[in-house]
């Protein structure tokens, strides 16, 4: 019997990828375990579920620090004897990263990636890691003061996404400038002001063993978007260009753990533009 947490059990219109793990593992074949939520409001549907969660628990949020999340799961340990912790949230991946060595003490295991390789996937860093893995990728502006942003009529359309969470598709500066005071009033900045690529999108969805291996890849094509560009129905397939680049990616950062590969096959030239790096599993892993 194994005890496996898990965090991100809210499940909307743009749901966290915690139920679709957790019902990716009570469904493969031979699993006797035990799961145990983790959420951050009493609310969230995953942890009201009888049928996805064993126990359920509430974590205080990433803002208030590492320090809180390694007393309350140490708190939690007590009780549950938690043999696995699999972060779904890119907000809170930093904390756990960093009581990462203290839980392991304690007979907690992860796969996780270091705060460097975290930090080099980042969306504003995203330009300098594709330079160097010779990949394609939106031309990207970080913004932290809307008063200093320029827009020419040839940069338009572009998408505004915030550092973890949120993107929209702007047609105009004044556009732009809205969605940056929409995100930056959750987020904070800075926001990055992406190029538009038109195209089709396709994703991958990736484990990394750490040492540069990739584990399992599985990838799909989004069929059809939520109001928020989140995908609401998509179809598996196999794309040899899509898992080549996820397989650069993992071997460059010796990337452990789960990872969402987000790109844009452009409509124009036909090529795979890099759009994100998620340091997580997608709420469509299931």
């Amino acid at each position: 019997m194994v005890n496996i947490a898990v965090t991100g059990l809210n499940a909307g219109d743009s749901p966290a990828p915690g139920v679709p793990v957790v019902r990716s593992l009570r469904e493969r074949a031979g699993f006797k375990g035990r799961i145990i939520g983790l959420g951050y409001d009493a609310l969230e549907s995953g942890i009201l579920d009888a049928g996805v969660v064993d126990a359920a628990y509430l974590l205080p949020f990433p803002s208030v620090g590492k320090d809180a999340l390694l007393e309350r799961i140490l708190n939690i340990h007590e009780k549950e004897k938690l043999d696995v912790i699999i972060p779904n949230l890119d907000s809170e991946l930093m904390n756990f990263i960093q009581i990462q060595p203290a839980l392991e003490r304690e007979g907690i295991k992860f796969l996780l990636p270091t705060e460097e390789q975290l930090g080099r996937r980042a969306k504003s860093n995203l330009p300098k890691l594709c330079k160097e893995l010779n990949v394609k990728t939106p031309a990207t502006k970080v913004v932290n003061d809307p008063s200093t942003l320029s827009l020419g009529k040839d940069e338009l359309p572009v998408m505004v996404k915030g550092l973890f969470y949120e993107s929209y598709l702007a047609h105009s500066h004044a556009e732009a400038v809205h969605f940056m005071h929409k995100i930056a009033g959750k987020w904070g900045y800075p926001v990055l002001i992406q190029q538009y690529i038109e195209g089709e999108e396709f994703n991958a969805a990736a484990l990394g063993d750490g040492k540069g291996g990739m584990d399992g890849v599985a990838c799909m094509k989004k069929l059809v978007l939520t109001d928020n560009g989140k995908g609401w129905a998509c179809v598996s397939i196999k794309n040899d260009g899509l898992i080549t680049l996820a397989e650069t990616i993992i071997r460059s950062l010796k990337w452990a753990g789960a990872m969402e590969v987000e790109a844009m096959q452009s409509k124009k030239d036909g090529e795979f533009y890099l759009i994100e790096i998620n340091p997580r599993f997608p709420a469509w892993i299931y």
